[in-house]
């Protein structure tokens, strides 16, 4: 009569696993005669389908774009405590700063130095937060501009994404620069990237772009995970008081239009800026906080929907040769 079995999910639950072993006890006692109940839930992160024709790169398992259509609607902070809550929740993550104009990861994560080399060819990833990251901007003066034309961007990008040392990643978030320009076309056609998450505010405007981030995803045939509404209302900080200052509802109105789901949104509210200025985003610096909780939620529903994704059975398949003898 005793029973043993085994729950394996898909994505990172450190959180969620002695609720979910709970749950399930709580569900088999209720069975006649059933003894000693004993269910091994643990994780099991593995790889999930790209775009055709692109294998999946070594080290690591699954690449999340986070994009915008335009800047300054905080896509870097969304990215930065994306990375930290899956980290929390026991995967191994890492970060790609793809914007090589604007770098901001350095300062966000509170990363300063120069990446090492062995061999001269390759680099490790600098670390801090339980994070791997790679950056143009550990290679350059913090006040030196980025004067490059487009192919010397996406070669960098490249660069920096193949050169780097990545060590058994199960996720790697590329935080990426705004807009549809040359980046996004390469990432979209050379890189092995499991899905795209939105980041937006309420504002028609940023709206506007925001859509056509997500069109360009869909016709290069990378899956939308989700959209994030950032700065959704804003809390004042002496009374309480929330006011929807860039509008209201325009994420979920922009997700029933495209049909993809609608991750989260989050408060315009000083201890964002605060924490991220000082090196110690929101997800590490109030861990437990209701902020925290909501980029944790929105983490959890990401690693879901990849979950829910084909599986990866490229490494299944021998590399077939035609030659003419």
């Amino acid at each position: 009569n005793d029973i043993a079995l085994d729950v394996e999910l898909g994505y990172p639950a450190k959180s969620q696993i002695d609720a979910i072993r709970s749950a399930v006890v709580a569900a088999l006692q209720a069975l006649p005669g059933a003894g000693r109940i004993n269910p091994n839930v643990y994780s099991k992160i593995i790889s999930h389908t790209v775009q055709r024709g692109l294998k999946i790169m070594p080290n690591v398992k699954n690449i999340i774009a986070v994009a915008s259509g335009k800047g300054g609607v905080g896509k870097s902070t969304t990215a930065v405590n994306l990375a930290l809550a899956l980290a929390a929740e026991g995967a191994s993550v890492g970060v790609l700063d793809a914007d090589i104009y604007g770098p901001s990861q350095p300062m966000m994560l509170g990363i300063n130095g120069r990446p090492e080399t062995s061999d001269g060819k390759t680099m490790e990833p600098l670390e801090n937060h339980g994070l791997q990251v790679s950056s143009i901007g550990f290679m350059i003066d913090p006040d030196e501009p980025m004067v490059w034309r487009g192919p010397m961007v996406t070669q960098a990008l490249q660069q920096l994404l193949e050169q780097t040392n990545w060590r058994d990643l199960d996720y790697l978030i590329v935080d990426m620069p705004p807009g549809t320009g040359d980046i996004q076309l390469t990432l979209s056609q050379k890189v092995p990237v499991t899905g795209a998450v939105i980041v937006t505010t309420p504002q028609d405007i940023a709206l506007l772009d925001a859509r056509k981030g997500l069109k360009m995803f869909e016709k290069v045939g990378i899956p939308i995970l989700g959209v994030v509404e950032n700065m959704s209302t804003h809390i004042c900080s002496n009374c309480g008081h929330t006011e929807a200052i860039f509008g209201h509802g325009g994420g979920a109105k922009m997700c029933a239009d495209f049909g993809v789901e609608f991750l989260g949104a989050l408060p315009l509210t000083m201890s964002i800026r605060e924490q991220t200025d000082s090196g110690r985003p929101t997800v590490v610096a109030e861990p437990n906080g209701p902020v925290a909780q909501i980029y944790k939620d929105i983490a959890r529903k990401v690693a879901i929907k990849i979950a829910e994704k084909a599986k990866d059975m490229t490494s299944k398949f021998p590399s077939i040769v035609i030659k003419n003898d």
